[in-house]
């Protein structure tokens, strides 16, 4: 009698655990929905969504509410509102941009949001030392550009080095080149090999931590021009810790 109500016990908690489980994976769930349906996001984000996988992206930087994360090259802004609105009222977003970008004017003209920041500054000097450190740095689609201006890297490196909190990660993503590529189609085909990318972060301090396979794209022969594709390009995604 008494095992026999020990096992009802047992199926009762379990049936609970169950329960509290799934209702906590609807409510993330819910959670991401409400995030991609934002009314603040335009119908251009919405349609870029299938191809950009901000999910994803938030999955491997690991970004959770109230954190704060700096942006590097924000272009028009479309990663730095999402999170935006993932890092919540009491997280803080800096859009870094190097140059004007009317695209980001517009989007925050048209959408304000309090804990998104535009950031003005070079990419050399890219996080003013009297601002808080971040827990996250992303550059996404953008080293690459960034090879073909005279942007001294390994001291932009070091800046995002110096801008994120120990213990803090940095994602950089892009269009994968040809294994030994290097940087030699930076401006023809807007592709960089992948452990150029590695070595040069590595060699600042950074640690390699994770990447995604999210975005890779195995029938990319990675001949084309990286934005002239019927198909999105091969793209490599890394995430770096700075250590403690």
């Amino acid at each position: 009698m008494f095992a026999q109500s020990r096992r009802r016990s047992l199926v009762a908690c379990l049936l609970v655990a169950c329960t509290l489980s799934f209702e906590l994976c609807a409510q993330v769930a819910l959670s991401d929905t409400a995030l991609l349906e934002s009314p603040i996001r335009t119908e251009r984000d919405r349609q870029a969504d299938a191809r950009r996988k901000p999910l994803e992206l938030l999955k491997l930087a690991q970004i959770a509410p109230g954190m704060t994360v700096l942006d590097i090259a924000s272009g028009g802004g479309y990663t730095a509102q999402v999170f935006a609105l993932a890092v919540g009222v009491n997280g803080k977003v800096w859009a870094q941009i190097a140059r004007p970008s009317p695209a980001l004017e517009t989007r925050l003209a048209a959408q304000p949001q309090a804990n998104l920041q535009v950031l003005a500054r070079p990419l050399e000097d890219l996080f003013a030392a009297d601002l808080p450190r971040v827990d996250r740095v992303t550059l996404i689609l953008s080293y690459h550009d960034i090879v073909n201006t005279p942007t001294e890297r390994s001291i932009m490196n070091k800046a995002i080095f110096n801008a994120l909190k120990p213990g803090g990660f940095l994602i950089v993503m892009d269009h994968a080149g040809k294994a030994g590529s290097g940087i030699t189609e930076t401006s023809t085909l807007h592709r960089i090999d992948q452990e150029v990318v590695v070595a040069e972060l590595t060699a600042v301090g950074f640690k390699l931590d994770g990447q995604s396979e999210a975005w890779a794209n195995p029938s990319d022969t990675r001949e084309q021009h990286s934005s002239k594709m019927d198909a999105p390009s091969d793209r490599f995604a890394l995430r770096f810790i700075r250590p403690n």
